[in-house]
């Protein structure tokens, strides 16, 4: 027995009379019971039939039912004939119903088994790793234009009895379609459809035949339709959703009245998208060459090195969890000819559309090790972490310390004792310019930091050995030359000579994270 309230039964006639099918009936009858909507098509439709044709409460027989309360009409001749809900049902019972007019035939013909086959096969050969799924479905913009038809005239004739029909009680079709589908899809993959999941299966559907009955609305509310970068069409759904709430009842009646034509053919079928969530990969690398990039580098599209820090972590991490790209992030970056020692600069690699999941953590210190193999870098502290972790890593990373040692030439002679200047000095507070070698890529602008303590070592009159804590963020070469005077005060100007740094190493990024494991 059909769930469908004795008040809705208007809004069931109208929309019968309209060749809408039985399940967008239910949708507008506010009917919230999935388990209806999965009924076979037919006995949907026979339960529509008995609903229309009986008196609320009134015998599952026609024949038992007051003679008053028959639902039936007699021709000019005086012969029974067929009640026009019977009449109107019919188009239901037959075998190929035609195309509903509000769900475009989704609810009819792209809910069966044979189509969640097709779905199941296009999850099953692409791949994938998961323990469930979330279902996500992609309408074309026309069903809102009917559907705002539909309400409106279903809206009337309820206020006929003196009652609202709000349109927000009206089951989405996204909703009821997934109530139908979902139980099948989740049976024929064998794992669970929930509300979120890091794995998506989503289904796009279009429809060349109505594309056009949401243009009139460009017309009515030009402002609604802007065109916008990477949109092949300016009818998005929210523009649509934007104009429906703008155009007035009337201006709307005009330009599509209703009912909506029943089309000749069905949604089609464009895209069944599989998508995994990014897996986040972190760590902290040494790089102990001075002949290699953070990331690639490339002027005027000619690559200058033959690798990267960034390359020879990925390229394992590509292989093994099988992702469609990366983005690479770390604390800070160092120059090409710059080292980093100690401990490592902490890093996190975005692994986007991954595979491959399941790694254990055995599976990720052998995959360290792959990388290790290599003689210009090692990582440690190898992990998957979360997409909220990672954000640890940019927090307050002016406010993090960074120690480096550098070789110092200086023009002038110096003695030993000379030095002592450096070494007792402390919070030495800098006004940095952007460097002139980084100009082309970062904006002009003045920057206070500062250099924390200073030790020296001394190798001869013109060497000597800076050991330096800073704050992050700190230009050590320019500290050491001066820049052209746009790095005040400088070792130069300190020590009143000349001055230039030779060999530059990154000692430690005092930042705790990623959590240090027992490698």
């Amino acid at each position: 027995m059909l769930l469908i309230e004795e008040k809705y039964k208007p809004i069931a006639q109208i929309l019968l009379s309209a060749e809408t099918c039985p399940r967008c009936i239910l949708r507008f009858c506010c009917v919230g019971s999935p388990t209806l909507y999965r009924l076979p098509y037919k006995d949907l439709a026979d339960e529509l039939q008995k609903f229309l044709v009986l008196p609320h409460g009134g015998a599952t027989d026609e024949n038992n039912a007051p003679p008053s309360k028959k639902v039936r009409l007699e021709d000019t001749d005086g012969c029974n004939i067929e009640s026009q809900s019977s009449r109107e049902i019919k188009h239901s019972d037959s075998e190929t119903p035609k195309t509903c007019n509000l769900c475009l035939g989704i609810l009819q013909h792209l809910c069966n088994t044979e189509f969640v086959k097709k779905i199941s096969h296009k999850v099953k050969s692409a791949g994938y790793e998961f323990k469930d799924f979330v279902f996500s479905v992609s309408l074309p913009a026309q069903l809102l234009v009917r559907e705002h038809s539909a309400w409106l005239h279903t809206q009337q004739e309820m206020r006929k009895q003196g009652r609202l029909l709000e349109k927000s009680d009206i089951i989405q079709l996204k909703e009821a379609y997934k109530w139908i589908i979902q139980p099948m899809i989740s049976d024929e993959l064998g794992v669970q459809a929930v509300s979120k999941s890091m794995f998506e299966v989503g289904v796009v559907f279009c429809h060349q035949e109505t594309n056009e009955d949401c243009h009139f609305l460009a017309t009515v509310c030009k402002d609604c339709f802007k065109p916008t970068k990477n949109k092949q069409s300016v009818f998005t759904r929210m523009a649509v959703v934007k104009a429906l709430d703008k155009i007035k009842d009337n201006d709307f009646w005009i330009q599509f009245p209703w009912p909506p034509y029943s089309p000749k053919t069905t949604c089609e079928v464009v895209d069944i998208q599989c998508n995994h969530a990014s897996v986040f990969v972190a760590g902290r690398y040494n790089k102990y060459s001075r002949t290699l990039p953070q990331t690639p580098w490339v002027i005027d599209g000619e690559r200058k090195m033959e690798s990267s820090v960034e390359e020879l972590i990925t390229e394992q991490l590509m292989t093994v969890f099988k992702a469609d790209s990366f983005n690479f992030s770390s604390s800070g970056r160092e120059d090409v000819d710059v080292r980093t020692l100690g401990r490592g600069r902490p890093f996190a690699i975005e692994l986007v559309n991954p595979h491959r999941i399941q790694l254990t953590a055995q599976d990720m210190k052998d995959l360290q090790q792959k990388i290790n193999s290599s003689d210009k870098i090692q990582v440690r502290d190898f992990q998957i972490v979360t997409r909220e972790a990672v954000a640890h890593m940019k927090e307050g990373e002016e406010e993090k310390t960074k120690c480096y040692s550098a070789l110092i030439w200086t023009e002038k002679p110096i003695l030993k004792e000379g030095l002592e200047v450096l070494d007792n000095s402390k919070e030495v507070k800098l006004i940095q310019k952007t460097p002139l070698r980084v100009l082309h890529r970062r904006p002009l602008a003045s920057r206070c930091r500062v250099i924390h303590t200073m030790k020296t070592e001394y190798v001869d009159e013109h060497h000597f050995r800076l050991y330096l804590k800073t704050q992050a963020g700190t230009y050590i070469k320019e500290f050491a030359h001066g820049d052209f005077g746009r790095t005040v005060p400088n070792i130069g100007s300190i020590l009143k000579t000349t001055a230039d740094i030779l060999e530059l190493d990154v000692e430690s990024v005092d930042v705790d994270w990623p959590p240090a494991l027992d490698d």
